[in-house]
């Protein structure tokens, strides 16, 4: 028996401003959609162009309030190629929410408070 990676789910109170970040962010496209027929939620699935896995983003249209992140430290992480041109970029956009220059790392948050992991390409 084998198991291998599909998508990770994280759930966003405006979805067109979390398309738009990861989009500009991240570079992540859409590659499929799902939407419920009685209009409750929303399901969109972003690619890298490179690899399988996809990240899905869930908007559900009764939820009003902020997502309850609790305090684990649950992020995602993204390798790069161009560590310093992120950083700039990330910079610009005001997301850079923790650096560790001792690891080589950073940290951006998206629009609902997701923590993402920023690493280069070794």
């Amino acid at each position: 028996m084998k198991f291998t990676f599909a998508h990770n789910n994280l759930n966003v109170l405006n979805l067109e401003k979390s398309l738009n970040f990861y989009k500009r962010a991240l570079g992540l496209t859409e590659i499929r959609r799902k939407e419920a027929s009685d209009g409750s939620f929303v399901l969109v699935f972003l690619g890298d162009g490179e690899t399988d896995h996809a990240l899905e983003l869930t908007w559900l249209r009764d939820w009003e309030k902020p997502y309850d992140l609790g305090d684990n430290e649950f992020h995602l992480a993204f390798v790069v190629d161009d560590y310093e041109a992120a950083h700039s970029l990330h910079a610009e956009m005001g997301c850079i929410c923790y650096e560790n220059p001792g690891m080589g790392i950073y940290f951006i948050e998206d629009p609902d408070g997701y923590w993402l992991e920023i690493v280069p390409k070794r």
